[in-house]
């Protein structure tokens, strides 16, 4: 099961970065789990949808206690995200991203009471929370974001390319800005073009009641796809977690697995 949910090739990216414990004294206490073994628990409730009470731990050899335990520790710690820009650093320096276009868009799932949850308004106002995310021309998600369900669209468009880290080039300087943005009518602000142009990205959004949203499907397709890649990881589809920072992670934890496989095609 270990191999299966955390392959070697992934242990190897994602090992590493994985913070040190201190060593316990010897002569006595119960050895630690495997480090190994909670990540690949992690990534099977992520993929299987379970709830932590659900989570078969034993397959695993560990303890529900202590995988929930650390994945507590690990996202506070910023794992999630070191791990998510090592893959994508690996991932352009195979020359697996596009920077010619990114687009973004955002999806909204159920969830009960919490950190950044609201009023779903195309949900009969029922609590839910909103997945925001950046790609690549071919799907590869740059960044993701969360927020409630009632935040509009364009108020997390800045985060959410603010927060693209300098990304490792075959040569010359890092990169972490794409040439064009496209979006859709919930980002048609004349501030907003100004600002994306301000940075030096050539905007293209659909204007409202002026232009057809479907124009832009021949380039806006690809982001409707790498949400359906990240929502096939069936814990996003409905947020249990009451903590926004826990959401996160596993959003975090979905682009890292289509980062990872992409990665492994390219490198084929």
């Amino acid at each position: 099961m270990v191999g299966t949910w955390a392959p070697d090739d992934f242990w190897e990216i994602a090992g590493p970065l994985i913070p040190q414990q201190a060593k316990r004294p010897q002569g006595g206490g119960k050895r630690r789990a495997d480090d190994r073994a909670v990540l690949a628990a992690i990534v099977y409730m992520v993929q299987a949808g379970c709830s932590w009470r659900k989570l078969p731990a034993a397959l695993f050899g560990v303890s529900r206690p202590t995988v929930h335990r650390r994945f507590g520790a690990w996202t506070r710690d910023g794992l999630w995200e070191r791990l998510h820009q090592q893959l994508l650093d690996r991932l352009n320096l195979a020359g697996g991203i596009d920077w010619s276009r990114a687009v973004v868009d955002s999806i909204s799932v159920r969830a009960l009471k919490g950190d950044l949850t609201g009023p779903n308004p195309v949900d009969r106002g029922k609590p839910g929370s909103k997945i925001h995310i950046l790609c690549d021309r071919r799907g590869v998600p740059l960044s993701v974001l969360i927020s409630a369900a009632n935040t509009p669209d364009a108020q997390l468009l800045f985060p959410l390319l603010d927060s693209v880290a300098p990304t490792r080039s075959r040569g010359g300087r890092p990169r972490r800005r794409p040439a064009k943005l496209h979006a859709d009518k919930a980002y048609d602000h004349k501030a907003i073009r100004a600002e994306v142009r301000r940075r030096g990205i050539t905007v293209r959004i659909a204007r409202k009641g002026i232009e057809s949203s479907q124009r832009l499907g021949r380039h806006r397709w690809i982001v409707e796809a790498c949400l359906s890649w990240l929502m096939n990881n069936r814990r996003l589809g409905r947020r249990y977690e009451r903590k926004a920072d826990h959401f996160q992670a596993f959003a975090d934890l979905g682009c890292i697995l289509i980062c990872y496989r992409r990665l492994t095609k390219a490198t084929i």
